[in-house]
């Protein structure tokens, strides 16, 4: 998918899909100015549509690989 970076912020647990209302990954917004959040399942079954419809697609997919960040140990109380 094609993936422009944009100043607009990044997509949060309260995102959801408009498809089926699964944690979102992909907002594109539209040619005619609105604009759609997509899950990376229903981002990559859209894509050839959604390609031709978007002036922008902010692709945060990487994020279901990406190792999470190490956490500080908890101190003994």
């Amino acid at each position: 998918m094609t993936t422009v970076l944009t100043p607009a912020s990044p997509l949060t647990a309260a995102d959801r899909c408009d498809r089926c209302g699964a944690q979102a990954y992909l907002r594109v917004v539209l040619l005619s100015g609105g604009e759609l959040l997509f899950c990376a399942h229903h981002g990559r079954k859209f894509e050839p549509e959604l390609k031709k419809i978007a002036a922008e697609i902010q692709d945060e997919s990487e994020r279901l690989t990406s190792a999470p960040a190490a956490s500080a140990p908890e101190e003994d109380r």
